[in-house]
């Protein structure tokens, strides 16, 4: 349910990975193999205790060496995305830089554009329809709200993608997308039983494959692969790399039941729906708000979730009630009142789609699924893991981030990169 009629005081905190993790087959890494994850030579700086002389207060690795230790783990929960594939092989910073097929930064190319939703012409209106999402229930914790919020706009995405990825400039992309009939020329009209729509700029137009969703949501869904090519075909020339944003649902293959958000890294583009994240129909999925990020860190919450009566022990950090980042955002946090205006809803609806634009495009830049911390860059396997994590980057794809835009966007990459690089991370 998306509310709990006794509110959770969230008194111990879960900052390793789960008891569920070891089931898995998860094995979280060291802090000493963290630490090297996330400099540039793969190796852990030295000790005190050490022949080498030990970095300076202020170095990039005394930087990620301290805010290694304020980051909690993933969760790692039954049907979690680590969990159903734990052994994702990480990225490190080193293995990043080192990627061959990554597309680095640069001078001529190096704007991030958005394309706000498509229009729905005249001709393709029954394509409104496939906005609504067929669910009886509602939010019936919401004071009876039912009726859908405007969409995010792409204006404010962009606001937030430029805060996120800042140093780099954000642009909306300079033509208007539209949905109009695949051909033309048929004489038969486009109607809700069509196979194909068509995605045009100005000058073009791609054939998207229609379905309806399995799970009986939407009664349109749009196939997410058809539209990277239609992206992929209208990157502009100066572009790093180019986002579209969709209102309608997704799917990738025919197995799947829907994809809130796709990037073909190697190829600059990416897509997000907002379709999924529509708060009415959180009900029927069993979000339960009390315990989205950064509240999913609750240990009780996470005990529940994976059956433990009696966890075994782990370190004292597993179960602080100390004074640590994440206990100051869920004290922050724990007094918000569901929302019940359409102010609010719009907010959390904002919220989740924006979370997922950063993600995608952290793939453009290179960047893996993230098993090293709770993460931004982490996989999910579904909605409900989805709102329990975080929209923040941990240590190690910080490092990527800020070398990516601090050193390479400005062709530095000597032993002077040190400083720049130390730079990036505070700035970042």
């Amino acid at each position: 349910m998306p509310t709990s009629r006794v509110q959770c005081p969230h008194l111990d905190l879960q900052l390793e990975p789960s008891p569920y993790a070891t089931e898995a087959g998860f094995e979280w890494q060291s802090l000493s193999r963290r630490l090297a994850a996330a400099t540039k030579s793969g190796r852990r700086a030295p000790s005190a205790g050490s022949r080498r002389k030990p970095e300076r207060n202020g170095s990039p690795q005394s930087i990620i060496h301290e805010s290694a230790l304020s980051y909690p783990a993933p969760l790692v929960l039954p049907n979690d995305d680590i969990a159903c594939d734990p052994n994702c092989p990480p990225q490190s910073f080193r293995s990043w830089l080192y990627e061959k097929a990554r597309n680095k930064l640069t001078e001529d190319r190096r704007t991030l554009y958005v394309a706000a939703v498509p229009e729905i012409t005249s001709s393709m209106a029954f394509m409104r329809d496939w906005l609504q999402p067929d669910t009886a229930s509602g939010r019936s914790s919401g004071g009876g709200l039912k009726q859908k919020p405007p969409s995010p706009s792409c204006e404010d995405i962009i606001s937030y993608l430029g805060t996120f990825y800042r140093g780099l400039p954000l642009k909306p992309f300079p033509q208007r997308l539209r949905f109009i009939p695949w051909d033309e020329r048929r004489a038969k009209k486009p109607n809700i039983h069509s196979k194909y729509v068509g995605l045009a700029t100005r000058d073009s137009c791609t054939r998207i494959r229609v379905r309806s969703s399995p799970d009986g949501v939407f009664k349109g869904q749009l196939n997410l692969g058809d539209i990277l090519d239609a992206a992929i075909e209208m990157l502009p020339g100066d572009a790093y790399s180019l986002l579209l944003l969709i209102d309608h649902d997704m799917y990738e293959g025919e197995d799947d039941d829907f994809c809130c958000g796709r990037a073909y890294g190697g190829s600059r583009v990416a897509v997000v729906s907002s379709s999924r994240y529509h708060s009415i129909l959180d009900e029927q999925v069993n979000i339960e708000y009390s315990h989205m990020w950064p509240a999913s860190h609750c240990k009780s919450y996470v005990n529940g979730l994976c059956t433990v009566d009696r966890p075994k022990e782990q370190s004292e950090k597993s179960s602080t009630t100390g004074a640590f980042p994440l206990r100051a955002a869920i004290d922050a946090a724990k007094d918000i009142i569901v929302p019940t205006s359409q102010e609010g809803l719009r907010a959390l609806w904002f919220s989740r789609l924006a979370r997922t634009a950063s993600h995608e495009l952290g793939h453009c830049l290179g960047m893996d699924h993230c098993v090293y911390y709770a993460c931004n860059m982490q996989g999910t396997a579904g909605m409900v893991e989805d709102v329990r994590q975080p929209p923040y980057l941990c240590p190690n794809c910080l490092s990527k981030l800020s070398y990516a835009v601090a050193c390479e966007l400005q062709g530095i990459t000597t032993r002077e990169d040190g400083y720049i690089f130390r730079r990036g991370i505070e700035q970042l």
